[in-house]
């Protein structure tokens, strides 16, 4: 008989606490994104201290501005976690601008049919709306990804550009107003209408400013935890992300791969389509052209910047929001910096967090490591 002995074999393994990965290495970028964008300033002769006085006031500075900063943070919800949703598959879904433009669709088609409903049935019939033409606008460039192997950013990426021309075309030739000459259809009965927050704090006795703020913010903030459930809590989002880490170990694991990127991207489109909500039934109260306004691309941003977490989603979408709201400021007290400007400091802010993200990440990893010792049982 052979005797088996184990000797302990004492090792160190490096640890980096998670709060510098998810939190710090971000806010150092983006603090790095704010420096260059004050260095670019002052070389067209503005103070960026100044400038961000400005900017931080009118976000922040007044309950509209704060209002106003919250209805683009709604928005950036949205796609942020559409985006999110199908990443985490394994799935850069480029498409959720084209979601958006076709999900604000179905909320109008049913606002037209029901209208004169109240606004609580109103918002749930948008809400299913919303999710099932956004979700079908997703629905094709998946089964093209999982049955025939076509890349998802060329098919979404393309699928936007149809939305525009088929929303062009229904609001033209079909749903437009007769008698005018403006593409969008007549306005909703205001029963109808989601109440806007400063209406509904007036109410309670509240007075704050008026604002596109809407509760639509509360549905925004709802899906986030339901991301969080479905993804992380979830035997649906434990295979969703076997999939999107390894399609050859979820294979062998009796996953379908092909059956989860549908369903990611779904979800995903649902996701997006609830723009529509926020626009057509809380803000516009019509279907007009181009109200979707750029945010699904920006949900793109949204999401990598906020780690694809509902948490970094929820913080990164208000730094968008504030960026939105106080760029706007910024472009109307000032004469030399103009919208393009605020554009040119958000793609800082996604260079130095995203394509650069790894610029400075070793260096303020390193500080906070630490070697942690380990035992493992050797047999001899």
């Amino acid at each position: 008989m052979t005797t088996v002995s184990k000797k302990e074999a004492r090792h160190f393994i490096a640890v980096t606490p998670r709060w510098v990965k998810v939190f710090l290495v971000p806010f150092i970028n983006i603090i790095i994104a704010f420096i260059v964008s004050g260095i670019f300033l002052l070389s067209i002769g503005e103070n960026p201290i100044d400038a961000l006085g400005i900017m931080l006031q009118g976000a922040f500075g007044s309950s509209e501005g704060l209002g106003y900063t919250l209805y683009y943070t709604t928005n950036l919800i949205f796609t942020g976690l559409a985006v999110a949703v199908a990443f985490h598959c394994g799935l850069f879904n480029i498409g959720g601008e084209g979601q958006a433009y076709i999900g604000g669709l179905g909320v109008g088609l049913l606002a037209l049919a029901f209208d004169g409903i109240s606004w609580p049935w109103m918002m749930l019939i948008s809400i299913i709306g919303s999710a099932v033409f956004g979700a079908l606008w997703a629905f094709i460039p998946a089964y093209l990804q999982a049955k025939r192997g076509s890349h998802i950013v060329i098919t979404t990426i393309m699928f936007n550009f149809i939305a525009a021309s088929l929303m062009v075309y229904i609001l033209v030739n079909l749903l437009i107003e007769p008698g005018q000459m403006s593409p969008e259809t007549r306005s909703f009965d205001s029963v109808s209408m989601l109440p806007f927050v400063h209406n509904m704090l007036g109410a309670i006795g509240i007075h704050i400013d008026r604002s596109p703020l809407n509760i639509s913010f509360i549905w925004a903030l709802i899906c986030c935890y339901l991301v969080w459930v479905l993804i992380w809590r979830s035997r649906w989002g434990y295979a969703l992300r076997a999939v999107g880490k390894s399609h050859s170990a979820s294979t062998y694991a009796g996953i379908s791969n092909a059956q989860y990127i549908i369903i990611a991207m779904l979800i995903s489109g649902a996701l997006a389509g609830f723009v529509g909500v926020n626009e057509i039934i809380g803000v516009q109260h019509r279907l007009l052209l181009n109200f979707q306004a750029g945010f699904g691309f920006t949900g793109i941003a949204v999401a990598l910047m906020g780690r694809n977490h509902p948490i970094g989603i929820f913080f990164t979408a208000i730094l968008f929001g504030f960026l939105y709201q106080g760029g706007a400021e910024l472009a109307f007290e000032t004469q030399t910096i103009t919208p393009e400007v605020v554009v040119l400091v958000q793609g800082l802010i996604v260079l130095f967090t995203g394509a650069l993200e790894n610029l400075f990440k070793p260096k303020i990893e390193a500080i906070f490591t630490r070697k942690v010792p380990t035992v493992i049982l050797n047999a001899d």
